[in-house]
């Protein structure tokens, strides 16, 4: 049983900035942000099951770089709204409203 995935535009706007960021300090780097952020919405495709961390928002850490995508599961339409993907580094009280 898999589910659908759905990218909310702050999510877009999120991986954009990430791809573009490590772009800049080291060619093809954005690629393989890429390629890690996908290989975990794979993953959530699969089994979006993680641990509820506030708000009926769940979380799950990328493999390689240092952030978390944050995304809500709609069992009965079976999709995955990813609400955003967030720089662990930064402070959460940067974060903004999810």
């Amino acid at each position: 049983m898999t589910f659908s995935i759905l990218l909310d535009r702050r999510a877009i706007d999120d991986i954009q900035e990430a791809i573009d960021y490590y772009e800049e300090n080291e060619p093809g780097l954005g690629s393989k942000f890429e390629d890690d952020l996908n290989n975990r919405l794979v993953t959530l495709s699969e089994n979006p099951f993680f641990q509820i961390r506030y708000d009926n928002v769940r979380c799950l850490p990328l493999k390689i770089y240092p952030y978390m995508i944050h995304y809500s599961v709609n069992e009965k339409q079976k999709t995955i709204i990813v609400r955003s993907v967030l720089n662990t580094f930064k402070d959460p009280k940067n974060w903004g409203k999810l």
